[in-house]
C-alpha cells in the first residue's frame, strides 16, 4: 500500500508537579500557545487545549510519525523550560511524572472539545484527582492509586 491512513484522536492530561496550582491566569494562554506549537511542529493537529491552575487537557489528532511518550516528553520538558526561563512561576516549575492518554473516535471529538473548553465550570463540581480517576475508569485503564499523584513534599 502506497500511503498510510489513520485517524487517531488523543486527549492527553498531565498535572503540575505535586498537583500544585502554579499555572497563572496571567500567562496560561501563552503556555497553551507554546504547547500547541510543540504539538503542531511535530506534525500533529491540535484540536483543543485548556486546563486549570494544576493541570492541562490537550486534544489532538496524532499522526503515527512519533510515539506518544516521545511527544509528551518533549511537550512537558520544553514547556517547563519555557516557564522557568521566562520566570513565570515562583520557584522551579515542573510537571508531574507521567500523564493520561485517552483515545476517542471522530464522533466523540465534538463532545471532548466541549468538555475541555468547559474545564472551569466542570471543576466547580469535581476535583482533578476525581476527574482523572474517572477518565481511567471510563477507559478501563488499570492503575495503582499509590502511584497516580506524587504527594506534596514537606
Amino acid at each position: 500500500m502506497a500511503n498510510t491512513y489513520t485517524q487517531i484522536h488523543i486527549q492527553a492530561v498531565f498535572a503540575v508537579q505535586n498537583c500544585q496550582s502554579l499555572i497563572s491566569e496571567e500567562w496560561k494562554d501563552q503556555l497553551y500557545r507554546y504547547i500547541s506549537g510543540i504539538i503542531q511542529q511535530n506534525g500533529h493537529k491540535l484540536l483543543q487545549i485548556n486546563g486549570m491552575p494544576d493541570h492541562i487537557h490537550v486534544l489532538f489528532g496524532m499522526r503515527p510519525i512519533q510515539s506518544m511518550s516521545d511527544l509528551m516528553k518533549q511537550v512537558k520538558q520544553d514547556s517547563s523550560k519555557w516557564i522557568n526561563l521566562n520566570k513565570l512561576s515562583t520557584g522551579k516549575f515542573s510537571w508531574q511524572e507521567g500523564y493520561g492518554e485517552f483515545p476517542y473516535s471522530k464522533s466523540q471529538v465534538p463532545r471532548i472539545i466541549h468538555y475541555i473548553q468547559d474545564q472551569q465550570e466542570h471543576h466547580k463540581k469535581q476535583s482533578f484527582s476525581e476527574e482523572y480517576l474517572s477518565l481511567l475508569r471510563i477507559h478501563d485503564i488499570d492503575y495503582d492509586e499509590r502511584f497516580l499523584f506524587k504527594p506534596i513534599d514537606p
